[in-house]
């Protein structure tokens, strides 16, 4: 996979009790790790943003994290996105500078990456929260969107079976865009696997952007960590109306979402889930979409 994994000799210690472990208890095997490399973000000649990330999908990275600070919302203001020059200590192409070149009207920030995306910035829920409704696009609320639960339930199954990286190494994070349609049924438009869950979030909306296809009207985002206040964020600003996490959201996480229209599912495992926020769009087998 080229850069995406990387091979490395580790000492495994067997504690099984068995007698072979009693005889050779440490044992001499290669693994391989999820690469973690660092990615320049420069609009134009103007650094914005340094992010650690799983390298792969780069250039998606870059549009969908102008999308989740509210730079950009539409394909046609990103004009065009390259590597710029850089070299390791062995002089080879690092790949890890990305410039991205706006339109001209973009109005771009004044320093750097916006603070209220930091969960240690310090700020309080309530100015976090103006701020990202301040610079939505869209509109997720009141869309009459009705999904079967029981398709909803089974999206953490089908995100793990299409982890390619993370059946080589168990260390990267997933995020998956799927449609449901009028049958039930999910297709999965876009999976993108990351160290980071925000970045895999992020590279699955500027597949779209890049794509044309903002605002995700009609989509379930599906992840594979917690649900922060961030990625509530990035599905609100993508116009995204339902995230699914497999693990917990925090308070503030909920509170956005009820704000912005997203519906918000945690713990979703294919024989239950919680549903925090917007829990009239899921709709048990009991009852029929409106």
């Amino acid at each position: 996979m080229g850069r995406v994994t990387q091979r490395r000799k580790v000492h495994k210690f067997v504690l099984d009790g068995s007698a072979q472990a009693a005889e050779h208890p440490v044992r001499y095997r290669e693994d391989v790790l999820a690469v973690e490399e660092p990615l320049e973000i420069r609009l134009g000649r103007m650094s914005f943003s340094v992010t650690m990330r799983t390298p792969g999908d780069d250039f998606d990275l870059v549009a969908g994290f102008l999308v989740s600070e509210g730079v950009i919302w539409d394909a046609a203001q990103l004009v065009s996105l390259r590597f710029c020059a850089g070299e390791d200590e062995d002089g080879v192409q690092t790949f890890n500078v990305v410039e991205a070149q706006l339109r001209p009207d973009v109005v771009l920030p004044d320093t750097g990456r916006n603070v209220y995306t930091s969960s240690s910035c310090g700020i309080c829920g309530t100015d976090s929260i103006e701020a990202v409704r301040k610079t939505l696009r869209h509109d997720t609320a009141d869309d009459g969107l009705r999904l079967p639960v029981e398709t909803v339930a089974a999206l953490p199954d089908r995100l793990r079976e299409a982890q390619a990286v993370f059946d080589k190494t168990g260390g990267v994070h997933a995020a998956g865009l799927f449609r449901i349609g009028d049958d039930g049924s999910a297709e999965l438009l876009c999976l993108r696997e990351d160290v980071g869950r925000h970045n895999a979030v992020d590279k699955v909306v500027g597949w779209a952007l890049r794509e044309g296809k903002l605002p995700l009207s009609g989509t379930v985002l599906q992840v594979s960590g917690r649900a922060s206040f961030e990625l509530v964020q990035k599905a609100a600003l993508a116009g995204i109306p339902v995230l699914a996490a497999v693990s917990a959201p925090s308070s503030l996480a909920v509170q956005l979402a009820e704000e912005t229209g997203v519906t918000l599912v945690g713990f979703s495992r294919r024989t239950s889930l919680n549903v925090y926020a917007g829990s009239e769009r899921l709709l048990s087998g009991a009852q029929s979409p409106a």
